[in-house]
């Protein structure tokens, strides 16, 4: 059942990706850049940017890394701005890795990932751009203000649950199903639960780093561990976790919300429950290359990221479409539980932590 957790060890230094985009797999990180100058063509509606941006005064376009999905950003920008934009996309492991091994020569201007912790140490060992404030922060909602590091070194987009309570309505109702996280552990669910691996999903770290920071290093571990000796089945991503549970070979989960919503707008026979505690958020946070030649570019998408025409846009037409914006006045998706009640581990704590954890769980796998 911990099988998963082997491959894992082979990411440790590194966060993943999770959502609907992970279907992706392992394949290496992928580019799109632009052939031209022109604004590409697009039949989503494109949003205005929150400032002015002038038109790129060189032909290199700006360079984004991020996760695997909601590449629709890329003419969305070069409508909205006139700049030109080449995305390199992967899984969180493999976008991690890849600014890891050019430390010493980025290539990457912004970088836009589910991924907060692992962002936060790159401010703290000098890889960001610091004390910039975008033209739109008093639109932050409080919730978002409140995850904006004092170096002002990167900006939240949106949160998203890293996992809510999934069950199969063919095997329990929603009185006999798990409620809580604590349930997740009780003996008449043995067997049956399934998870992501944090070391290789990347809401799945936000996830666990949530019930560490919470409950201490100590309590984290006994948590899981009575997860794990109720048989817990761990998966490498969210569209395994899934696929697991409309197959049958689990019956509960935790699983990201949007892999959730997914599943019960498809007609699976599948329910969702928001824990009263709280679902452990992961964020979605942008940044900018410390030395990035093209900060003008970089600023603008970042602003743009802001906006509430763009984030109404993502949530409208974007893969990752369940999530809680950080701009005032940007409607959720209505079907989005009116109880969704976001926690989330504090960003320095669970990126100097994330190491050691990830380590634990894959020493689970080997026992």
């Amino acid at each position: 059942m911990l099988t998963a957790l082997v491959v894992a060890a082979a990411a440790l230094a590194t966060a993943a990706c999770g959502n609907n985009g992970e279907a992706a797999g392992n394949a290496s990180p992928t580019s799109s850049a632009t052939a031209s100058g022109s604004p590409a063509e697009s039949g989503t509606q494109a949003a205005s940017p929150s400032a002015s941006a002038a038109p790129a005064k060189s032909d290199e376009p700006l360079v984004v890394y991020l996760n695997d999905f909601d590449e629709i950003i890329k003419p969305m920008f070069e409508e909205a701005t006139g700049y030109k934009l080449e995305l390199v996309t992967g899984n969180g492991a493999e976008i991690s890795s890849r600014i890891e091994a050019e430390k010493g020569n980025p290539h990457w201007d912004v970088v836009w990932m589910d991924a907060m912790p692992t962002i936060n140490q790159m401010g703290k060992n000098g890889q960001l751009l610091e004390g910039w404030t975008p033209s739109d922060i008093d639109n932050l909602t409080d919730f978002a203000k409140a995850l904006v590091p004092a170096n002002l070194s990167y900006y939240p987009t949106g949160a998203h649950a890293a996992s809510v309570i999934v069950y199969n309505t063919k095997a329990f109702n929603a009185d006999s199903a798990p409620k809580t996280w604590a349930d997740l552990a009780d003996a008449k669910f043995k067997g049956t639960v399934g998870m992501a691996d944090p070391a290789v999903a990347a809401p799945a770290y936000p996830f666990v780093a949530w019930f560490f920071q919470s409950q201490g290093m100590d309590g984290g571990k006994s948590y899981f561990d009575s997860l794990m000796k109720n048989g817990l089945h761990v998966y490498p991503k969210n569209p395994n976790v899934a696929k697991a549970l409309t197959g049958g070979e689990i019956k509960a989960a935790a699983l990201q919300e949007s892999n959730a919503y997914v599943l019960k707008n498809a007609g699976e026979p599948v329910d969702i429950v928001w824990p009263a505690e709280g679902a452990p958020a992961s964020v979605r946070v942008a940044a900018i290359q410390k030395n990035t030649k093209h900060a003008d570019a970089a600023k603008a998408f970042i602003e743009f990221l802001l906006d509430p025409k763009t984030q109404q846009s993502l949530i409208d037409n974007g893969e990752e479409s369940y999530f809680q914006p950080s701009a005032k006045g940007v409607a959720m998706k209505p079907d989005r539980s009116p109880d969704a009640k976001l926690v989330v581990a504090e960003a320095e704590w669970a990126g100097e932590h994330e190491g050691e954890i990830k380590q634990w769980f894959a020493d689970q796998a080997v026992k």
